[in-house]
């Protein structure tokens, strides 16, 4: 077949089985699967309807969920299909760089079902976890709308959407597809921005997993049996059952069971003190790790891994939605509270808009995504038409995380929620004054009903347990333990969850290492060629080295400095992750437009003017807000007229802490607004390349690889179509797909 010209136009780009006029692919729907869709949209919008309506009066979260899954069935059977099939018209006769390129290190084709269970665990770390555990402090409903429609219109889309033009430019990362695309000075801002944030984003995951596993010799013997698990699948679906994706499954499920159970044992035996490790150590060796999971071939352990945690991931997710339809735990938190209107609430400062949107992120919109949907998955997908299932699919997958997170949160007592996330500052150190202060913020506990509530779950206190894993914690317990074992399993369930946060963000910190290795060295390559092969040994462990190093400078000096390291920028994470979600938005809008989509650029841009609006108030606000709470600097005046007059003001505890906190404000502040103005270049830029576009298209060039015949046959889903089975049998193939072992029928 020819191969057409890589120009800007959408008729010239697409393949010889496709051309823009054609209709998209039809699915046409019988009767039957008619009753069932609008049955489906009836329980969602009942679902709404009771969460909106109700006045009041305490819901089931039952409703909550119902809500959230009409909408996703919904969303991905219809709009993420009309993305799929009529904006980026999909192409599986189009190779992808995993077939072309395949070098069995970074590019290999790679199973759907592990593909998504690696881009799931990727993208799927604290965010969803605690994001949505935070904003309950403004009620349920903001967080649960934007939650659901955030991640339908902007997350999912972001992702699919950035997969695909990946995916057509041999896997290239966000940073040089932004320059490639948009020009070289909104590319050189969006490299910067794009590596600066990613740096500050592992460190901070990094930091909850330390947080998490410090002391805890379950946690650390589960999670780090994962490891020769993962290894061991690896080799098993390459060299021993190539291809045995489902055995493979069923031995890994089985083995990471066992490690759960057994990191039980071992914390009640003699090998305890063994796996009971300080948080300098585990700082160590997750920078070993990070180095190791990023320099070797992906099938060998990353992919396996991630594949492997998503069984316990989603699982535990799953199950925990199951208890919630058994035991029908009802919302304690109101739908909407007074802080949503007055801003001074004591788990963030800031008002519903625009801190809702900044505190939630990974539950709805992430730009740590793209670097992922920009970095190992198109490296690793199989056929084009699999960009619909791997990136939206993945990512309404991740959207229902944050939902359990934030019925989890509501659940519990307000009372109990906001002794445990607000400051000792503000609540105290006793359960007295902790009492006292819930009271006057209109949320009545009791000294004892605190106390009894540390005592379930075999703590010493909960008190200003901020971060909000321990709250999620809380709620899984309390909802785990009214369906199986009732209350005196809360302890177990408890700790089992404060272990399942910990493997739920690890797998995050080693992809995104691989990650930030394929944008140095992209950036590298514009400066010596050898980079550009991103498999080249020297480039592969020289750029490893610099990023393991980037992250594990800040989380080594954060672990050993309460005020220092990335506990200096952790109050960037929410603005920077958003800010970067505009630049992954702004270059798909800037692609739309270049490759003659233009009709269709609203798919991207109505997300990216939201999110722009957004980021750049809270920007805005904590760069030149008068409020201390908010402004960066603000807090750094007070801190300083403190010094001046000879005061120590919490939380420092002496002179030396008051300067590193006036440091830490000014240093906080110049970065937002370095970060803020990086991104207004990028948009400034990609504005001036779409009205160039539009005015001169025949000026316009894509760095879109051309187009090359795929000799791999495999389903577009999860599971296969019959039009799909009849495809792999005439190939010869089993439901994983692969190289066609006999012409196609």
């Amino acid at each position: 077949m020819p191969e057409p010209e890589a120009t800007g136009t959408e008729r010239n780009t697409a393949s010889p089985a496709t051309t823009p006029d054609s209709p998209p692919p039809t699915g046409g729907l019988s009767p039957r699967s008619v009753a069932a869709w609008v049955l489906v949209a009836l329980i969602g919008a009942i679902g709404w309807g009771v969460l909106a309506l109700s006045r009041g009066e305490e819901i089931s979260a039952a409703w909550l969920l119902a809500a959230a899954l009409g909408s996703y069935a919904i969303g991905y059977r219809f709009y993420a299909r009309f993305i799929s099939d009529r904006v980026l018209k999909v192409d599986k006769t189009r190779a992808t760089p995993a077939e072309r390129l395949d070098n069995g290190v970074d590019f290999h084709p790679t199973d759907r079902r592990v593909l998504f269970g690696h881009h799931f665990a990727a993208v799927a770390g604290a965010g969803p976890l605690v994001g949505p555990v935070l904003a309950a402090q403004m009620g349920y409903l903001p967080g649960t709308i934007w939650i659901v429609a955030g991640v339908i219109f902007a997350g999912a889309v972001q992702d699919m959407v950035t997969l695909f033009f990946s995916t057509r430019r041999d896997g290239r990362s966000l940073g040089q597809m932004a320059r490639d695309e948009i020009g070289p000075v909104g590319g050189a801002a969006a490299l910067i921005a794009v590596f600066a944030i990613m740096i500050i984003l592992l460190a901070v995951l990094a930091l909850v997993i330390v947080n998490a596993l410090a002391h805890s010799p379950w946690g650390v013997f589960s999670i780090g049996m994962t490891i020769p698990i993962a290894l061991f699948m690896g080799v098993y679906l390459r060299v021993l059952r190539p291809g045995r994706v489902t055995e493979v499954s069923v031995i890994g499920v089985a083995l990471l069971l066992l490690a759960i159970v057994a990191g039980g044992w071992v914390a009640e035996s003699s090998f305890a003190s063994t796996f009971t490790l300080e948080k300098e150590t585990l700082v160590v060796w997750m920078i070993v790790y990070g180095f190791i999971a990023s320099v070797l071939p992906v099938w060998m352990l990353l992919a396996p891994r991630d594949y492997l945690s998503t069984f316990m991931k989603v699982g535990t997710i799953a199950l925990m939605a199951l208890g919630v339809v058994l035991a029908m735990p009802t919302l304690k938190m109101p739908a909407v509270t007074d802080f949503a209107a007055r801003g001074d609430g004591p788990v963030f400062a800031g008002s519903m808009f625009p801190f809702v949107f900044i505190t939630i992120a990974c539950g709805a919109l992430s730009g740590f995504h793209s670097l992922v949907s920009s970095g190992t998955t198109p490296k690793m997908i199989q056929k084009e038409t699999q960009v619909r299932v791997i990136g939206y699919g993945a990512m309404l997958t991740e959207s229902f995380v944050a939902v359990m997170a934030i019925i989890a949160a509501c659940i519990i007592e307000p009372g109990l929620f906001f002794a445990v996330n607000s400051p000792a500052g503000i609540v105290g150190t006793t359960v007295e004054t902790a009492s006292q202060a819930v009271t006057n913020f209109g949320f009545a506990i009791s000294p004892e009903a605190l106390a009894q509530a540390a005592k379930d779950v075999e703590e010493t206190s909960l008190l200003s347990r901020t971060g909000g894993a321990p709250t999620f914690a809380l709620g899984m317990s309390q909802i785990f333990s009214s369906v199986i074992g009732g209350a005196g399993m809360k302890a177990f369930w408890y700790h089992f969850a404060i272990m399942f946060e910990a493997l739920f963000i690890l797998t995050t910190v080693d992809a995104g290492t691989r990650v930030g290795r394929f944008m140095l060295q992209d950036t590298l390559g514009n400066v010596h060629k050898s980079f550009k092969d991103i498999s080249w040994k020297p480039g592969v462990w020289l750029a490893s080295a610099v990023v393991v190093g980037g992250w594990g400078y800040f989380l080594w000096v954060g672990v050993k400095d309460p005020l220092g390291g990335i506990n200096q920028l952790f109050p960037l994470f929410g603005i920077a992750n958003q800010l970067l979600a505009a630049v992954a938005l702004a270059v798909c809008t800037t692609l739309l437009v270049k490759s003659g989509r233009l009709k269709w650029a609203w798919v991207t841009g109505i997300p990216l003017a939201w999110d722009v609006a957004v980021t750049l108030t809270a920007s805005y606000q904590k760069i030149f807000s008068d409020d201390v709470k908010v402004g960066f600097f603000a807090q750094r005046d007070k801190y300083q007229t403190g010094i001046d007059a000879g005061k120590v003001l919490p939380p420092a505890k002496n002179m030396d802490e008051m300067h590193t906190v006036v440091t830490n404000a000014t240093v906080d502040g110049a970065l937002s607004a370095l970060f803020a103005l990086l991104v207004i270049v990028v948009l400034l830029d990609a504005g001036r390349t779409c009205f160039k576009a539009i005015s001169s298209p025949e000026s316009i060039r894509l760095s879109e690889v051309p187009w090359t015949e795929s000799k791999i046959v495999a389903p577009a889903g999860l599971i296969p179509t019959a039009e799909e089975r009849a495809e792999l049998a005439a190939s010869g193939l089993d439901s994983g797909g692969g190289r066609a072992k006999e012409p196609v029928a």
